[in-house]
């Protein structure tokens, strides 16, 4: 009995270890200077497309943020999906075309990115690059410009860096929210891009050719439509690159309430393509002999920071109750959870340590450990819908 529970906690351990060690080899790239940038490529001709579902008190200020980048030729639409509020009127006034979609029963990003892109599709005069933003997004100065002569330069899709500003609630857990957004969304595919591997598509600020546009297989009503978009078209050959130069932000939830139903619905639905996609990559990388496949898979097997955290505690506390007769893997986990720990310490001081204080990430154990809950709840009665977070 001692040898097969000996096993069992070696290969948790094992499985723990690599995992860490896939994280910390990315934000640890992340930290590598950037490689020589190629020359800039004309960005050519450009459509917005923004999918906004009851958006009043966010589109005004997107579209005035947008309408700054847009040139003579380009085309704003926005999809007002199942819209009860002021959303069209406020589309209308800031120079934007709009598309009115009614579907109480099929609801979502994808649904509204189907018409979207069905209506832009029927234009007689070629596009350069297709963008995709959400409606509550600050749009950085150059973002369009830099996303769409990244498409151009590489005929792939490519993700801007898509950040979080605090919004209200709790100030620590903004903070530790806004640094786990942070290491997912732009230090990971930094450290990814470096390594010369493709990164997640992260929801708003992407861009794609026009061929792969059209293509897009969009999985209406799915709760992290981005990230599943990303291995489909990995798969069918249109890896995703990362453009860091290019720059959106979002707020956070008003309310610890908000909060709590959107890290809901992200980290359910980043385990529910973890466990159906991680095996699919896997094998695809093995018929096609492709590393690109495979680290894409491995990224994606890294689960949730928190959920990382708490699955080095336990394994640790499996360990250490093994350790008196087989002490190796209580060892190889300390040596995991120190690399860890640099790791992060070191991610915080390169990229978050002017907008972050340390003080308000002191408390992103406890937090992580408050997330129990959430992570037995994807066992027992997981969100499979996509429900709107709460605006202000």
């Amino acid at each position: 009995m001692f040898t097969l529970l000996t096993i069992c906690i070696a290969i948790a351990v094992a499985l723990v270890s690599l995992l860490v060690v896939v994280f910390c080899i990315e934000c640890l790239a992340a930290l590598l200077p950037q490689p020589k940038r190629l020359a800039p490529h004309e960005r050519g001709r450009v459509a917005v497309l923004l999918p906004a579902h009851n958006e009043e008190a966010v589109l005004g200020e997107t579209l005035s943020t947008l309408n700054q980048q847009i040139r003579k030729g380009d085309r704003v639409v926005v999809v007002a999906d199942n819209c009860t509020d002021a959303t069209v009127s406020i589309a209308y006034e800031n120079g934007a075309e709009v598309l009115q979609r009614h579907d109480p029963v099929n609801r979502g990003k994808g649904f509204a990115l189907r018409v979207g892109l069905a209506h832009l599709r029927q234009d007689d005069q070629p596009f350069d690059a297709i963008v995709i933003l959400d409606a509550d997004c600050q749009v950085h100065v150059g973002c369009i410009d830099q996303l769409a002569s990244a498409v151009v330069a590489s005929s792939r899709p490519v993700q801007a860096s898509y950040l979080m500003t605090p919004g209200g609630g709790s100030l620590a857990k903004q903070a530790i929210s806004q640094f786990a957004v942070l290491v997912k969304n732009h230090v990971r595919p930094r450290g990814l891009r470096r390594l010369g591997l493709p990164c997640l598509l992260t929801g708003s600020g992407m861009a794609f050719p026009p061929n792969v546009a059209w293509e897009l297989p969009l999985e209406g009503g799915h709760i992290v439509e981005d990230m599943q978009l990303t291995f489909d078209l990995l798969v069918a050959g249109h890896p995703s690159r990362y453009c860091e130069a290019a720059r959106v932000d979002a707020v956070l939830p008003p309310n610890d309430d908000a909060s709590g139903q959107q890290r809901t619905r992200w980290e359910h639905g980043h385990l529910q393509v973890l466990t159906s996609q991680v095996p699919r990559l896997l094998l695809a990388s093995l018929k096609r002999a492709d590393l690109r496949i495979a680290a894409m898979a491995l990224d994606l097997a890294v689960p949730p920071l928190s959920l990382l955290v708490m699955a080095w505690i336990a394994t640790g506390a499996a360990a250490a109750g093994i350790a008196w007769w087989e002490p190796r893997p209580l060892f190889v986990l300390l040596a995991a959870g120190g690399l860890l720990a640099v790791c992060i310490a070191s991610v915080w001081w390169r990229f978050a340590r002017h907008a972050i204080p340390l003080r308000r990430l002191a408390s992103a154990p406890a937090y992580a450990l408050a997330k129990a809950p959430m992570y037995l709840k994807f066992l027992a009665k997981r969100q499979r819908s996509w429900v709107r977070t709460a605006r202000e």
